[in-house]
């Protein structure tokens, strides 16, 4: 996979719940036009809400629709080992470019057995399996010790990072001295850590797919040196990082960023749900979309 921006697909509904595969394409072909560098089914693509066999047929039509354009990385994660390997074992078959899983979040386990979790992922499949941190809303954080175990017997090509939990910049930097500078690293706030984890050397930031156009570009300035660019973008991206608190929160903000730039028909979720966008904070959303906006394109 190359170095870059890696967008967390948002999944759309139509009235029955069910994904509205036009729409997935629309959203897809967007992303891909935009310049992803891979795409990703994770925590926001509502992954949690769908049964085993919905979430199998969600990356199955999405592996279509990619046609091998770009990696698909395929959130496997579950509540049991037993569990994650089956998911594991079926996203490599249809054809899934890496695997990224949290850990249990409903029943917090010992390190040692988030450890054997992780191993067993990995050793079911011959993909990479990015260790997705996510205890900024769900479970508890892992021990920096388990990444350095993980590295240690599989390599940092088998086993890469999305480290989530706070202080993103500390707990990266030390998992890259752990890894002696060679850990493949995502960042996974929405571009927010971008401007303090990027001088360590991430594979890549991993955020929504609501404003591709920013994060790239936010990625290419930090890339150039360009921090004056950069910062402007970072501000305004965390302005509207602001308003996502939570797994719900992400999901409907990403959604109405996404039906108010015609890419979405619908800011439909799956419920029940914790957060509902009022008006006011529709508006003011939208007043800091539109600088953002001209901040990009000027």
């Amino acid at each position: 996979m190359e170095r870059g921006v890696y967008c967390v697909i948002q999944t759309p509904l139509d009235k029955n719940d069910n994904i509205d595969s036009d729409v997935l394409k629309r959203e897809i072909d967007w992303l891909i036009a935009s310049g992803v560098k891979g795409l990703a089914l994770a925590m926001v693509s509502e992954v949690m809400r769908f049964t085993a066999d919905e979430r199998r047929g969600q990356w199955q039509v999405v592996l279509k629709i990619v046609d091998k354009r770009v990696p698909l990385i395929v959130s496997v994660g579950g509540e049991s080992t037993a569990i994650a390997t089956a998911l594991a074992r079926s996203a490599e078959a249809d054809g899934a470019t890496a695997l990224m899983a949290t850990p249990p979040a409903s029943f917090p386990a010992t390190s040692s057995e988030i450890y054997t979790y992780y191993a067993a992922i990995i050793e079911a499949v011959k993909i990479p399996l990015i260790v997705q941190d996510a205890s900024n809303y769900m479970g508890q954080p892992l021990d920096l010790q388990l990444y350095g175990d993980l590295i240690e017997k599989y390599g940092t090509d088998r086993v890469q990072f999305k480290p989530e939990a706070k202080p993103v910049k500390e707990r990266a930097a030390a998992l890259q001295e752990i890894a002696k500078g060679q850990a493949k690293i995502f960042e996974g706030q929405s571009g927010i850590d971008l401007l303090d984890t990027h001088p360590l050397g991430l594979m890549g930031t991993m955020p929504g797919g609501e404003i591709p156009w920013a994060i790239i570009k936010l990625w290419d300035c930090l890339e150039s040196n360009d921090l004056e660019l950069a910062q402007r973008i970072h501000d305004l991206v965390s302005q509207l990082v602001a308003f996502q608190q939570n797994i719900d929160g992400y999901v409907a903000v990403e959604k109405y960023l996404l039906v108010k730039q015609g890419i979405f028909d619908s800011a439909r979720q799956r419920g029940p749900v914790r957060t509902i966008l009022s008006t006011q904070v529709k508006s003011e959303i939208d007043q800091i979309f539109e600088k953002l906006v001209k901040v990009v394109n000027n």
